[in-house]
């Protein structure tokens, strides 16, 4: 194989991980923001409306984050 031919997949692999944690950075920082734990409401008490909400939330922050490392 071709040095050449590895960098699309080399790229590929790097901004993957450097989307997936801005994506958990960005997760704790609401974690933080929020009054009560999201996970505690999710796992505990299966709260259906706190886990649309974080989900939504993290499709969004997914969205914005492949969009500003797409360009």
């Amino acid at each position: 194989m071709d040095i050449v031919s590895l960098k699309p997949i080399v790229n590929s692999l790097i901004f993957s991980l450097l989307g997936i944690i801005i994506l958990l950075v960005s997760y704790f920082i609401i974690e933080k923001l929020t009054p009560e734990n999201t996970w505690k409401e999710l796992v505990q008490k299966n709260n259906t409306a706190v886990a649309i909400v974080l989900g939504a939330l993290i499709i969004g922050m997914s969205m914005i984050i492949s969009a500003a490392i797409h360009g």
